[in-house]
This record gives structure tokens, sequence and C-alpha cells, in this order.
């Protein structure tokens, strides 16, 4: 040991690790004396390279790396270092895990075995080899949803996990679908999912489908029951559920009859729910004898009338990510109680096992997402679709105007545990308010507009004020606003008389004109049949010729009118779904207001060429996206996100 490090030694002389050498002269002197192994050490070091000089017992004094980026970072806006949090150099969307930042301590490709509970067998090595090769050593995850449903909040962390752990360890991931219950996937759900997948900034190495694999999975079941680990039985699905049913009077059935009666199956010769293919195992959680293959008389989406028996996820799953030569396969906790199965079945038919790992999901508060209960609030009418606003599908997150960038760096900032966490739904809104703020130009609306005359302008008068995109930025863009002698400004933003608290326009006190360099005083008030005021006649004067204003206020001149739909929680208790906090059911927590429509708010014309899903932070209000429900003649935003200041008034 000491020849194989004899020049590191006379280089760095006593500064030299020793623990090096005790390490490795350790490992092959297993039950040595560790004392005597050490003085050893010291006599052969001291005859090398002599006794200690001063210069050895000099202190190093170890000088930190110059920071080259320092400077650049105070030069750097707040907007653009959250930019760079959120974004790599080239412009991509980071990473789930370059933004979380987590170090997975996963096995590395072909070292399945070094992982706990793994099953070695006297083929794992082969079959290992045999994987490498096919693989070449690379990383490959998969994403596996039902198509059966919408994405929601949920999926999201699943998405950005698998495509993420891909991603930054230069490996693969497949998008397939998991399509072996044909009662209820549909082809929207198929383009859905892809479609979440891509906007959520992920591209799949490869698109497949569990029934790419359905004649492999039928082959592999046969060689399963000529093995004698399956066998065919006919007890119906109530008395095989729950964790405790009766041992199956079937299952020492003869392993020819099994085959017969499976390839009867096949052709549509036994009804269906009166036979079933079991294996001969037991799931962690107790089950006993998990169902591999029911059968179902109904048209499959990509397979038409082909089949007509179709494998459970217990039997489909390890047996697709073994044929995809998956190398990590991602899962929720809930799967935690089927690895064993999922390890078993592999090694039974003597075929490559991937490394099942598990990890939380992510709960939210405030929230549900259940396919079952959402189609139930549809139904009743409580919200308008799967995509409404007020949900937390992925669709519904994207109509809402929230960007993919938030979703992802809301799911990084959670990161990876083991635990099961509820989260709090201000957590994911300060994810959005954090990068809308950097993507949302601004613009300048009010909801409820009240007429403003500028009485000492001239009726002609028309001029046009540069407002940045950005104003924390202003290299990033401007765009010019009309303004006229008549403008509007929002009603809460006038009162006739007000306490000293009341910032805003009143009769005695003036307001600035948020960017137009003026200040305004009212001179007349203007009012309906009911005392409510319709019109102001004001004057102006420069910012720079009077004193400075309490406040600058929004407005807009020569506007476009819109609808816009502001939204609140749609639950009013943290876990609707919960008996003993909402003994009613979720849909007696339901908030009826959670929805409120302003048909005819004001918005200044730098909207005018917004596309669907373009957002916009209308200053002092809030975030908005414009809606797909828009027409030409009538734009529409929905809100994503608003602030309020303490006095309740919008900021």
């Amino acid at each position: 040991m000491i020849k194989n490090h004899k020049s590191e030694l006379i280089e760095l002389r006593y500064r030299f690790n020793v623990g090096t050498l005790m390490s490795e002269v350790r490992n092959n002197l297993k039950w040595a004396d560790g004392k005597t192994i050490k003085s050893e050490i010291d006599l052969q070091i001291l005859d090398l390279i002599g006794p200690k000089t001063e210069q050895d017992n000099e202190k190093i004094v170890k000088t930190k790396p110059e920071k080259t980026d320092t400077l650049e970072k105070k030069d750097k806006t707040k907007d653009q270092l959250l930019l760079d949090n959120i974004f790599t150099a080239t412009g991509e969307v980071k990473s789930f895990l370059e933004i979380c930042g987590d170090a997975l301590k996963f096995h590395k490709p072909g070292e399945n075995y070094k992982t706990d509970n793994y099953i070695i067998t006297e083929k794992t090595m082969d079959l290992m080899k045999k994987h490498l090769e096919e693989t070449k050593g690379r990383v490959a995850t998969r994403f596996p949803p039902e198509p059966n449903g919408i994405l929601h909040i949920g999926h999201a962390k699943a998405i950005n996990f698998n495509f993420g752990y891909a991603k930054v360890t230069d490996g693969i991931c497949y998008l397939r679908y998991d399509d072996t219950n044909p009662e209820k996937e549909e082809e929207e759900f198929f383009i859905g999912i892809r479609d979440m997948v891509e906007w959520l900034g992920y591209k799949p190495y490869k698109i497949t489908h569990a029934s790419d694999n359905f004649q492999k999975l039928y082959d592999l079941a046969v060689e399963l029951i000529k093995r004698g680990h399956a066998y065919i039985c006919h007890q119906k699905s109530e008395e095989i559920k729950g964790f405790n049913p009766p041992a199956s009077p079937w299952r020492d059935r003869p392993m020819e009859e099994s085959l017969r009666l499976f390839e009867d199956m096949k052709h549509g010769k036994i009804d269906e729910g009166h036979a079933t293919l079991r294996m001969k195992t037991k799931l962690e959680e107790g089950k006993q004898d998990p169902v591999a293959y029911r059968i179902k008389f109904c048209h499959h989406a990509r397979t038409g009338n082909a089949w007509c028996i179709y494998p459970t996820y217990d039997y489909t799953h390890c047996l697709c990510d073994s044929i995809e030569n998956i190398t990590h396969s991602l899962c929720t906790k809930e799967f935690q109680s089927r690895r064993s199965s999922y390890y078993w079945l592999c090694n039974v038919l003597d075929i490559y096992c991937p490394v099942q790992w598990e990890y939380s999901r992510m709960n939210l508060n405030y929230t549900l997402v259940s396919k079952r209960k959402i189609g139930k609030l549809i139904t009743e009418g409580v919200v308008r679709s799967w995509d409404d606003p007020r949900l937390y599908t992925l669709t519904a997150l994207r109509r809402r105007g929230v960007p993919p960038e938030a979703i992802n760096l809301f799911c990084g900032k959670v990161g990876v545990t083991m635990s099961q966490t509820q989260l709090d739904t201000s957590m994911f809104d300060a994810c959005i308010r954090n990068v809308l703020n950097v993507m949302a130009p601004r613009s300048m609306a009010v909801l409820e507009p009240l007429k403003v005359t500028i009485t000492n302008f001239p009726k002609d008068h028309s001029h046009s004020v540069t407002v940045p995109d950005f104003p924390a930025d202003i290299n990033r863009g401007t765009h010019n606003v009309p303004i006229h002698n008549v403008l509007f400004i929002d009603a809460t933003d006038f009162k006739e008389e007000a306490d000293k608290n009341y910032k805003r326009l009143t009769l005695k006190q003036s307001v600035g004109l948020r960017h137009a360099g003026f200040v305004i005083s009212v001179t007349k008030v203007k009012k309906d049949k009911d005392g409510k005021p319709v019109e102001l006649e004001v004057t102006c004067e420069k910012t720079d010729d009077c004193k400075k204003p309490k406040c600058f206020i929004q407005w807009v001149s020569d506007p476009i009118t819109c609808e816009v739909r502001l939204y609140e929680r749609l639950f009013f208790h943290a876990h609707p779904e919960d008996p003993n906090e909402v003994p009613g059911g979720f849909l007696t927590d339901c908030n009826k207001d959670s929805l409120t429509i302003i048909p005819s708010a004001l918005v200044d014309k730098s909207v005018s060429n917004a596309k669907v899903f373009d957002k916009f932070h209308f200053e002092r209000i809030g975030f908005f996206a414009f809606d797909k429900d828009s027409t030409p003649s009538k734009p529409v935003f929905n809100l994503t996100i608003r602030f309020r200041e303490s006095d309740g008034k919008s900021d």
C-alpha cells in the first residue's frame, strides 16, 4: 500500500491523508489490530520520508476562491436572480432536481443488486449484464399514467421526478400509458396527458402503451402458469376483496387445466366475472394471490376487439418496466406494498428486474383531486368542467393562468420526501406569484369603472405615455397608453368623504395617475338617481408642479371592454373530504360565491393582441390570464392570484 502511494507521500509528506492508507489496509486485513496497523504505517512513512521538518509543521493558510459572479449578482435585479433559479443559461426550464437540489442516493445502472430488499437469483447477474449491453448504462425512467382522466397537481410531481431525474443524469424517460382498463379510457385522455407533460417542459424519449405488449404479457402469463405460480380461479370479485379473503378452492388446480381455461378466457368462452388468473404470492399489506388477468368484453381504444382479457396493474407494471429496461421505477408510497410482488414476478419468470423506489404523494389543502368527486362537482353544476380554474387539475391550472415554471418550482421546493405531508395552497400561490412577477408584463385595468373628465384638458386633447412592461427592469420593454380628457378610474378609489387612513381620491384629497405624471383633484361629482357617483369632473396638474400625493392609482383611457372572472377558494375547509371536518360531505363545503363575474371591466389597449393563456399583471389588482372562452368582441380574463393590503384594499 505504501508503494502504491509512494509518489504522493514524497510530494505531500506529512500532509498526506494517512486515513486512506488505514482504510485500504483494513480492507485487506479485516481481523488485524488497528493500533498495530497504525504503528506499522507510521514506521514505514518515517523510513520513506524521514522525520518532520519545520516546514511540515507550518500551518497552511487556505485562501477562499474568489467568487467571480459576486459583482454580477449585485448588478442583477430580483427578477433576474429569480429567472436564474428557474431557467438554465440556454433558456430551458430547469429540471425538478435542478431546482430542488436533492442529492438522491439511488443505485447506479447495473447495480440494482446493491439496493435494500432487492432479490438476487442465480440468473440476476447474467440478466444485468444483458441489460447493460442493451442500455449502455444509461438511466431509464417512465411516467405511467392511466388514461382514464385528467392529470392533476399531484401528477406534476411524478412528471417532474421521473423526467427530471432522467434529465439530470443524462438518461431517458418514457411516457407509457397504462391502458389496461378499456372501460374507462378515452382518446381525449391520451391526448390530454401528453399535452400536459409537454406543457410542463418535458419531451418523452418515447411514447409507449401497455397494450403494445399485450401478446408478450399473455405469453409470460402462460409461462407463469407452466411454472406453477398462477392458476385460474372462479371466485367472484366480492369474495376476494379485502385483506383476509378465504383461500381459493382452485389454488392447487392442475397446471394443464389452468392453461386450457386461460386459453378459453382469451377466446371469449367464459363469461365476464366467472374466471380470473391469480398469482401465487402475497402483497406486504396482506392481500393474498392478487389477480393478474380478468375478463372484459369491451372495445379497447387501441387494440379494438382483439382481446377480451386484460392484465391488471399488479401484473403489468413490473413486466412493462422490465421489457423497456427501466432502471429506476419511481412510484408513490401507496405502491410500497407491491414492491415484493414486483420483484417476485420478475424473478420467477427469470427476466430482468428493475428497482422500485417510493416517495410521498403531494397533497394540498382546500382541494380534491379524485376523478369521481370532480365528476360529481361537474354534474352538480358546482364547477363548469375539468378545466374550471377553481380546480387543481393541470388543465384547470393552465386555464387559470398558472405558468408551468411555477408548478415545477413548487414541486422543486417540496422536494422528494418519503413521509406524507399536507401542504397549504399558500405555498403554491407564492411560487405562482414569484414566477408571474418575472414573466407577466404590467398593464392597467379598472374592474368597476368610474368616468373622470379632466376639465382643464381640451376636448380633443390626446397624447400617450410610455409605460414599462416590467417596472423593476425598464430594459425589458415598454408600451404606450393613450390619455384623453376622458378617462376611467376604479370606483373603489373614490370616496366623497373618508377618514385620515384613506389614501385615495376624495373631495379634499388629490391622487396621482400612475405613470402619467399628473395629479388630479375633484371639482364636481355627478350622481345617478340613487345617489351613486357616475362621473367626476377633475382638474389636473403636473406632478412636478404640486405637492406629492399620498397615492397613485391606476386608470385607463380609450380602453377595451372585457369580462373578468375573479376566483376564490372552492372549499371552506382545508380537508373537504374528511368526514370529521366536513360531516355533510365535500359538496356541502363548496363556496357558492367562489366565482365573481364582472361583465364590463376596462383594460388598456396593450392587451389587444393577447393570445390564449397569455398572462398580465393588472397593476394594483393582480395577475390575470387571457381565457380561451374569449371572443374578439369581448375578451375574457381569468384571475390567477390577488394580493390584499391589511386594510382590505387590493394592491
